[in-house]
């Protein structure tokens, strides 16, 4: 192989494997995006003339966020909330914006070297997102792409929201919660539901807690691996639920709002599925929740 044909294939788009798409039907999808670039690196290679490449390399170092191709953003501080919880910042240079709506997620890019099968088997048993994740430190650079999604939240579209997050499904949550105490005319009811293993494992407590003041938030917790609400600080007790989140807890909770709630749901594929049959069960009707 010549040395001009190392240098294009240096260049050649690599395809994405798997587990870099987050399977949530992002349009673009991230093999779109593939396919967008490969086509253009080929029709690059047929004229040999790389300047073609670079409508691509400025795109990615644009600072705001594109749902076609990824742009590096670098990390600023990275916290540790619980045991197994990190925060991260990003900068975002000058005065960019990620153009996020509320509830809109971006899809992270996946960098990640194996030498052998026997390691490859051992990264994936672990997360291999996850254990991708827990490398960043301050000054990394991290590649996203979006947005993508989203609930299109309106103030007092609806009387009352039911949020069931299960861990970081709480994520998408907050944005809409803060949008709504930050809105002095917005009068929706809240009822936010948060799953978690154990006490130790709910994140973000002083924001929850401080949410929960407002008169029209209320905040509940499921936590399934607790036995006994003993040994919680007392301001938790009253609306903390030990085991899960099941049928007939969801039949209580739906009865409890103030209003005829929308549901909102995030948590993994299983969370999801059973959120919605349980809510099929309390005869809530598929238009009256909305999964992220």
């Amino acid at each position: 192989m010549s040395g001009n044909e190392d240098d294009w294939l240096a260049h050649k788009p690599r395809e994405p494997s798997p587990s870099q798409c987050c399977g949530s039907g992002c349009k673009p999808c991230i093999y779109d995006a593939y396919e967008k670039e490969l086509a253009q690196w080929e029709r690059a290679k047929a004229k040999q003339d790389k300047s073609l490449l670079m409508e691509k390399k400025e795109q990615s170092s644009n600072s705001e966020l594109n749902p076609d191709t990824f742009t590096a953003f670098s990390v600023s501080s990275v916290e540790q909330l619980t045991e197994d919880t990190y925060q991260y910042k990003f900068e975002l240079p000058g005065n960019s914006s990620l153009r996020l709506s509320l509830g809109q997620h971006i899809v992270l890019r996946l960098i990640c070297s194996v030498t052998s099968a026997l390691s490859a088997a051992a990264c994936y048993e672990a997360g291999l997102m996850s254990q991708y994740i827990k490398t960043w430190k301050k000054g990394d650079v991290v590649f996203w792409r979006g947005p993508f999604g989203g609930f299109p939240y309106q103030p007092n579209k609806h009387g009352e929201l039911l949020m069931l997050a299960s861990g970081t499904g709480l994520a998408p949550m907050l944005p809409i919660l803060q949008s709504i105490t930050d809105d002095e005319e917005d009068e929706t009811f809240v009822t936010l539901v948060g799953c978690f293993p154990t006490f130790d494992k709910i994140y973000v407590k002083p924001l929850l807690q401080d949410l929960a003041r407002y008169w029209n938030i209320r905040i509940f917790y499921v936590l399934s691996q607790e036995t006994s609400l003993e040994k919680l600080p007392w301001s938790y007790q009253e609306n903390t639920y030990t085991g899960r989140l099941n049928e007939g807890l969801m039949k209580t909770i739906l009865n409890s709002c103030r209003r005829r709630p929308f549901v909102l749901i995030c948590g993994s594929s299983s969370f999801n599925e059973d959120m919605s049959r349980y809510l099929r069960a309390a005869g809530v009707e598929e238009n009256s929740w909305f999964v992220f």
